[in-house]
């Protein structure tokens, strides 16, 4: 048994470590940081689990991990689609903000013409 708590511990540890360092750098976000380490704390004290298990009156365990994992993933999952909806519409408004002034620009360009005369330019409405 203490070779398995040395193996789930050192796989928790590098679970969590290259989860860490995206965190640190600002590539991800620390709430979503927190989520994969809390994952990781899980695999390396199975023990954790059982205590959960027995918290919450389930008999059986290791039945605890595939049913929080079919309660969380979808959440998180609609979580991730809110947020990519938001970017989408974000970039799509930035892309307007962007547009209008240069539309602007061309529209009064167009409105304007250049007569080129020999003596020089003149231009008429």
């Amino acid at each position: 048994m203490a070779s398995l708590q040395a193996t789930t511990t050192l796989t928790g540890i590098g679970l969590a470590v290259p989860i860490l360092f995206p965190v640190r750098r600002d590539r991800l976000c620390v709430m979503h940081g927190l989520f994969w380490v809390c994952l990781a704390v899980f695999v390396a004290w199975p023990g954790l689990i059982d205590h959960m298990a027995r918290w919450t009156g389930i008999g059986d365990s290791p039945a605890l991990m595939p049913l929080l994992a079919c309660m969380v993933l979808p959440v998180k999952a609609l979580r991730t689609d809110m947020v990519n909806t938001r970017i989408e519409r974000d970039v799509r408004c930035l892309n307007w903000r962007l547009a209008l002034p240069e539309a602007n620009a061309d529209a009064s360009r167009s409105r304007t013409t250049t007569i080129s005369l020999a003596d020089g330019v003149a231009t008429s409405p």
